[in-house]
């Protein structure tokens, strides 16, 4: 007799909302881009949906050599790939923050974020056409809008037209050329500064001028510009749209700038209190896991997973959304709460076992993997 069942199905999948505060996130990839940059995605270790505007940002919260250090980076990915999101970060000479992420954050490591907040955003202004220009790393908040509308087949046509110092400088490119070649309302276009030696470019050379400008876009007065770069480039954008009579109200941008202050001041707000809650004594409970000879004490309330791995078991886990079943393992005494999504029958619910990637520890607990 088939277990599924019509009403199961037509419920949502039971996962969070991201929502702006600040959040324990986990880094599950590290995925180099060019020669001194380098992408980090994060995911929560239950299922939580990240949605924002594109163009947003987050800021991190780090300690570095003892010392809280908060930086915000735009969110690079798209919110039509939610259960996961990514930022890009560029290595700086002499930079705190960049340098110790490249140098030290790994797949695994847990850290804090704050956000999403940020009025630059596609969201707040819509439009049926759009110019997105960008120079450098400025690149991630139009990806994320150029991701948004290609993942989610919207018919807004896009000029996207992208400024790197050199061809092996380009952020992105495959994904930009794949991204060209399969809608018809993609069109991309690269600037490169200079090319080095051995390096074959056919592209545009030099920096993004007037004339530049009419070639790739020779609507540009018709559609909604998004620019992000270091400030020279920006200025240089706004001069030239501003001596070309654009409607400057049609213009939106984001620097490179400090975070403003009022979101400064929210998530160190958030990071105190969290400070204050870490200091307080915790519950713990015990985890035994007897065919592998493990006792470890772990968090009360803590997901099942995250225990074991804690215990320095791991038990594998495909979704992580309680789908696929893959992470099932059986409960031999304890409390628990299991909240999943249709990854395990009731026939082995009743036989003790649980989806340890949605299964929350509520006492003394023992397992078999």
């Amino acid at each position: 007799m088939s277990d599924f069942n019509t009403s199961d199905f037509m419920n949502p999948m039971k996962t969070q909302i991201w929502s702006n505060g600040r959040h324990l996130v986990r880094c599950v990839k590290v995925i180099p881009e060019t020669h001194d940059v380098t992408t980090f995605t994060f995911s929560m270790n239950e299922p939580v949906m990240f949605f924002f505007k594109p163009g947003q940002f987050v800021t991190l919260e780090l300690d570095i050599a003892e010392e809280r250090v908060m930086r915000s980076y735009t969110i690079a990915s798209s919110p039509s790939i939610p259960y996961s999101f990514s930022i890009t970060v560029k290595r700086v000479p002499g930079g705190v923050v960049s340098n110790w992420l490249h140098d030290n954050l790994k797949s695994g490591d847990q850290i804090a974020v704050h956000g999403p907040v940020g009025n630059f955003n596609c969201m707040d202004f819509p439009a049926d056409k759009v110019l997105l220009l960008s120079g450098g790393v400025g690149i991630t908040p139009v990806m994320s809008m150029a991701r948004w509308w290609f993942n989610t087949d919207s018919e807004v046509d896009m000029v996207f037209a992208h400024s790197a110092r050199s061809p092996r400088d380009i952020i992105y490119a495959k994904e930009l050329e794949y991204m060209s070649t399969r809608i018809d309302n993609f069109k991309m276009h690269l600037i490169c500064e200079q090319t080095n030696i051995g390096e074959v470019w056919g592209g545009y050379r030099g920096y993004l001028n007037a004339h530049m400008l009419q070639l790739l876009a020779p609507d540009f007065m018709e559609r909604e510009v998004f620019c992000c770069g270091p400030d020279p480039y920006m200025k240089a954008v706004r001069t030239t749209l501003q001596e070309l009579g654009y409607d400057m109200s049609r213009y939106h941008e984001e620097s490179f700038g400090a975070t403003p202050v009022k979101d400064v001041e929210r998530a160190e707000k958030h990071a105190d209190l969290a400070e204050l809650e870490d200091q307080e004594p915790k519950e713990l409970v015990m985890l035994r896991i007897p065919e592998m000879e493990v006792m470890q004490q772990v968090q009360l309330d803590v997901i099942l997973n995250e225990a074991a791995a804690e215990a320095g078991v791991n038990i594998p886990k495909a979704c992580g959304l309680g789908i696929c079943g893959s992470c099932r393992v059986k409960v031999v005494n304890g409390q628990y709460e299991m909240n999943h999504n249709g990854g395990i029958t009731q026939d082995e619910i009743d036989e003790g076992y649980v989806l340890s990637c949605c299964t929350r520890v509520k006492s003394d607990i023992e397992i078999e993997v």
